[in-house]
């Protein structure tokens, strides 16, 4: 069996478009599915898994590793998050085609089944990027909670941080105290909430809005800062009692070592659809499990994304949680056929061989690529200087 040639489909879900990966190969009827879904980057990453065919074409897809190994190590520049997300989608893609082939789900092939099911969390407002983003009034906030409870799920996240300049005076400090608090008697003690702060504040400010809501015992808080200087984020961690989380934007297994050499974060959010995919994501997972470190896996992504992080939460030891976005689009379903399903807040082990998806490209079709939905104002301070959203 070789690999005949790499397709893409994009598929518009409003907040983001879905870039579907499929690897065929030369026996009739035997392909793979990966998903390289990037925000605001889709053109980019297509050309990326384009540029990949010529690499690939006539290899034996049940190669996994090897292929992996020819993609990263012969593109002899360093790949950054567009190069990376293109790897990962062919890599699961991979997955898919050797565990159909075997006839056995993927996850029996990373070692097997360490659980029964799958612990999720959402976000508010689902697919509403306002919603997600935004919530800075109590009265929504409390009610897209609800509207979360409702579902099922025990966990949620919110993303409410303030916008922040370096330094901020006490009132912001204190409103982000007050929502949470107020979100805390809402849903009561036995509902997880994690708090997202989006790269939005620096160590000085991260440290005062965590230990404003210690007394409320957020789940975790993550990337309090941004990600490139591991230091800030290790200095939030020594100076904090609350789990400190962080991961989706770093892109490699390289990227991750100085976070574990550091004891920098309690909690690492490798994304699976751009980290280099499922193996890569088990190295971490591996190196994470030295350190007591948890992995909860950062996926607000489409379908197919959803399916590879089942199989690697249901054959990671020391994973933590899964974010999902289900709700984003009412058709989320209709563009794959599947078994996969999820009831009070868990994924159920699935049975299928490979992922346990397919795409139905007659109606993924009927979802074609659109400009992505930019953020609804670029984040500014009130002197017009740009913040991070």
């Amino acid at each position: 069996m070789k690999i005949t040639g790499l397709k893409t489909l994009v598929v518009n879900a409003q907040m983001r478009n879905w870039v579907f990966v499929k690897v065929e190969t030369s026996q009739p009827g035997v392909f793979g599915w990966g998903e390289a879904s990037l925000e605001w980057k889709t053109r980019a990453v297509v050309g990326a898994i384009e540029d990949f065919e010529a690499m690939l074409t006539g290899e034996n897809p049940l190669n996994i590793e090897h292929l992996y190994q020819k993609m990263y190590r012969q593109s002899f520049w360093a790949l950054g998050v567009i190069g990376m997300s293109a790897i990962s989608a062919i890599e699961q893609a991979l997955w898919d085609i050797k565990g159909k082939e075997l006839g056995v789900p993927v996850y029996h092939l990373l070692g097997g089944k360490v659980r029964d099911r799958v612990r999720m969390y959402t976000h508010l407002g689902g697919g509403d990027m306002k919603a997600v983003y935004e919530t800075f009034s109590v009265e929504p906030l409390i009610a897209l909670a609800h509207d979360v409870i409702d579902k099922g799920y025990t966990a949620l996240k919110v993303v409410f941080v303030p916008y922040s300049k370096t330094i901020e005076g006490r009132g912001k400090v204190t409103q982000f105290a007050s929502m949470f608090g107020q979100l805390r008697e809402a849903v009561g003690p036995d509902i997880d909430i994690m708090v997202d702060f989006h790269g939005r504040t620096t160590p000085a400010m991260a440290i005062q809005y965590i230990n404003a809501i210690e007394e409320f015992h957020p789940f975790f808080c993550e990337e309090p800062v941004r990600p490139e200087n591991i230091d800030t984020i290790k200095m939030v961690t020594d100076h904090t009692k609350v789990p400190i989380a962080t991961g989706e934007r770093h892109v490699s297994i390289y990227h991750f070592k100085e976070i574990f050499e550091k004891n920098a974060v309690h909690v690492i959010q490798p994304d699976l659809c751009h980290c280099g995919g499922l193996w890569a994501a088990r190295k971490i997972a591996a190196m994470a499990e030295v350190y007591n470190m948890g992995v909860a896996p950062h996926n607000p992504l489409g379908p197919v994304a959803n399916a590879v992080a089942l199989h690697f939460a249901l054959s990671t030891p020391n994973f933590l949680i899964q974010e999902d976005m289900l709700t984003d689009v009412p058709w989320r379903w209709d563009v794959v056929e599947t078994e996969i399903s999820s009831e009070k807040g868990f994924w159920a082990v699935p049975t299928r061989p490979g992922l346990g998806i397919e795409i139905n490209e007659k109606e993924a079709k009927k979802h074609p690529f659109k400009q992505e939905i930019m953020h609804s104002n670029t984040i500014r301070d009130d002197d017009n200087a740009i913040l991070d959203w």
